[in-house]
C-alpha cells in the first residue's frame, strides 16, 4: 500500500524560512514522481513545485530537492510571505504498466505571520 506523509509546517514571522519533508512508501516508491502542492482557505490547490518546475510565485524563494534513499522529497522555503500560507500537501505519482495513479498525503500547515 502506498503512503504519503508530509512534516515540517508551522508559525513562521515573514522573512523566515521552513523546511518540509514528504516520505513515501511503498512498492518501488524510490521511482515516484513526486510534487508539492499546496491550499489556501478558499483557494484551489495550486501547484508549487517538483524537482524540475516550480511555480512563477515561489521561484528564487523555494527549493525542493530529494533524497531516493529516504524515498523524501524536501521542500526549503525561504522569504517566506504571508500569502504563502496554506496547507501544503505532497503529491507521489505511481505508474504501473502505462497507468499513473496519484496519492496524496493528509496536509500540513504553514502560516506566515506579517
Amino acid at each position: 500500500q502506498v503512503q504519503v506523509v508530509e512534516s515540517g509546517g508551522g508559525l513562521v514571522q515573514a522573512g523566515g524560512s521552513l523546511r518540509l519533508s514528504c516520505t513515501a512508501s511503498g512498492p518501488t516508491a524510490n521511482t515516484y514522481f513526486m510534487a508539492w502542492f499546496r491550499q489556501a482557505p478558499g483557494k484551489e490547490r495550486e501547484f508549487v513545485g517538483s524537482i524540475v518546475a516550480y511555480a512563477d510565485s515561489v521561484k528564487g524563494r523555494f527549493t525542493i530537492s530529494r533524497d531516493n534513499t529516504k524515498n523524501t522529497l524536501y521542500l526549503q522555503m525561504n522569504s517566506l510571505k504571508p500569502e504563502d500560507t496554506a496547507t501544503y500537501y505532497c503529491k507521489a505519482r505511481r505508474g504501473i504498466f502505462g497507468n499513473t495513479y496519484d496519492y496524496w498525503g493528509q496536509g500540513t500547515q504553514v502560516t506566515v505571520s506579517s
